[in-house]
């Protein structure tokens, strides 16, 4: 039997598949690659269409319903969510740098007094932007300790919708660095087919390339150095602890996308594990 989008054709003989665009769009998804691609006037001989117009036109809307319904099951992740979320935590991140950086210098410029001194300290510094002669500055303070709140706000939200989507990751690591975790990978399906030694250097970009280019040596740790028992080990048990927790990390990203539910067994032995690798010799 040869398989067509327009119906099947067995003993030369055609019978015609239903070609509305959701019915179309299942055909096409269930039989994939099976599906031949004839010559428009096959499916004309068929009964499925008058001519090429109607045969383009068909066809198309099969394969835009079938797309449509691609993206909303990939939107339909418990991960996007989240993933969005860190990236907007990022982005508000990366914007009041830019205005404390810019506000900074505009201070300078009224107060010939003040120095870069007061980088060193945030509620020093943004007192000293509020106290300004200036209301478009004191407005522009006002924006960068907007975005800080809103910042920790955000933060809470996405520590707390990590606990829910990466249960495991989030109670060895923290629902933050979970999130981020997941972030970089690009998602839960993808750092749950990640090994370990991927994991444990993501975030860690400009590291590797400083590498390839045979300029530094290779990364021990990327976003898993923002976890306590990373950078609170011994500098000479640091990579040890890294990969060790690197490991644990690749097993729970895939309980968490395979079965989505805390496994407290589990959990209180990796972090048994991973203790015990910063301590020993």
């Amino acid at each position: 039997m040869e398989r067509y989008w327009f119906g099947d054709v067995e003993g030369g003989v055609c019978r015609p598949a239903e070609t509305g665009p959701a019915a179309l769009a299942r055909r096409i998804e269930t039989f994939g690659s099976e599906l031949g691609r004839p010559d428009w006037r096959q499916a004309q001989a068929c009964g499925a269409v008058r001519d090429r117009a109607e045969y383009i036109a068909v066809l198309q809307a099969g394969c835009m319903e079938r797309a449509q319904a691609r993206v909303a099951a990939e939107l339909s992740g418990k991960d996007v969510e989240l993933l969005q979320m860190v990236r907007t935590l990022d982005e508000i991140d990366h914007v009041a740098n830019l205005l404390l950086e810019r506000a900074v210098d505009w201070q300078a410029v009224l107060d010939p007094a003040f120095t870069r001194k007061y980088k060193r300290g945030g509620k020093a510094l943004a007192g000293r932007i509020q106290r300004s002669p200036s209301p478009a500055l004191r407005a522009v303070g006002g924006e960068i300790e907007n975005l800080g709140e809103l910042r920790n706000r955000l933060m809470r939200e996405v520590s707390r919708r990590a606990d829910a989507v990466l249960p495991n990751t989030s109670a060895l690591v923290g629902g933050l660095v979970a999130a981020r975790l997941m972030a970089e990978a690009g998602g839960l399906s993808p750092l749950a087919r990640m090994p370990a030694a991927t994991i444990q250097v993501l975030g860690a970009r400009t590291a590797i390339f400083s590498h390839i280019r045979g300029n530094a040596p290779s990364p021990k740790h990327g976003v898993i150095f923002q976890h306590r028992r990373v950078h609170n080990a011994p500098k000479e048990v640091r990579g040890r602890v890294a990969r060790v927790l690197a490991a644990k990390l690749a097993i729970a990203a895939r309980i968490d996308y395979f079965r989505g539910e805390l496994d407290t067994a589990f959990v209180e032995g990796a972090q048994t594990r991973i203790d015990a690798a910063g301590v020993s010799a």
